[in-house]
């Protein structure tokens, strides 16, 4: 891999990885488009140290809310916490979903649906659901309305976005907006519901490749792409809460169903 092309994989990941786009999807689609198929253990490495960026970049975003979460870890144990402790606590229940399906079905997910024919379905699926589940959210509730149930059923969604193209914010706000709850608060959830997913699947990919011999310009390809990534994901996380406190879904359902069409296209004319 050259450094142009890990600064450009850099920018899609950080881009993507918080814009309810779908970060695999899009790394799917550039590798096929480019034909970068090559050594296929060093680009696990490679989305590995992306992820490290892209977590970088919302731990750097929601310092002060992580802070104080980790501050309320002895109040989260308490039948009444405060504010920290209550969202600490449903920050923990959200997590479960993934954990159990990453658990039981993630290697089978990895392996069965990574191609560019598959994620075109979730891609034209998820943009669809914006249009539904903007259109048929009625209630403006706020983080502080968030019940157990709620935290379950956005964590289930995350859950689904092991499925290459369905995109975990995409999916997390898409079920938050169904629930009630306002865009600004919902991605604002969703952002912090992501940092054990993202933490557990770096960790993840890290010991499995533990034993792999690297040579130094491997590790220059990848340092170039952490730091893009996580330069460019700390833009889009701040760019993304800004944009929902005034805009709808539309557009980023639009471009997914665009993007689903024209790969078909173009997979029809290869």
């Amino acid at each position: 891999m050259s450094a142009g092309a890990a600064i450009l994989l850099g920018v899609v990941q950080g881009l993507t990885e918080f814009l309810p786009v779908s970060s695999s999807a899009h790394l799917i689609l550039i590798r096929a488009f480019f034909g970068w198929d090559g050594n296929d253990a060093l680009w696990e490495v490679f989305d590995v140290a992306c992820h490290v960026g892209t977590l970088l970049a919302v731990i750097v975003f929601f310092w002060s809310d992580l802070w104080a979460m980790v501050r309320a870890i002895p109040r989260a144990l308490q039948a009444q916490p405060d504010a920290a402790g209550r969202r600490l606590q449903l920050i923990a229940a959200g997590t479960v979903p993934i954990v159990l399906v990453g658990g039981l079905w993630g290697h089978a997910l990895e392996e069965s649906v990574r191609t560019a024919r598959v994620v075109v379905i979730p891609l034209a699926i998820g943009g669809a659901l914006f249009f539904v589940a903007e259109r048929l959210r009625r209630r403006r509730r706020r983080e502080g309305d968030m019940g157990w149930i709620d935290a379950l059923t956005i964590g289930a969604a995350q859950a689904a976005a092991l499925v290459p193209g369905v995109s975990r914010s995409g999916s997390t706000i898409t079920a938050g907006l169904l629930l009630g709850f306002d865009r600004e608060a919902v991605a604002r959830f969703s952002f912090l519901l992501s940092v054990p997913a993202i933490i557990a699947a770096a960790a993840k990919g890290a010991l499995e490749m533990r034993h792999m011999a690297l040579a130094p310009s491997d590790f220059q390809i990848f340092a170039i792409g952490m730091a893009t990534s996580a330069v460019v994901g700390y833009a889009a996380v701040a760019f993304l809460i800004r944009y929902l406190s005034t805009h709808r879904l539309d557009g980023f359902g639009w471009y997914r169903m665009a993007l689903a069409a024209g790969t078909i296209a173009w997979l029809a004319l290869r």
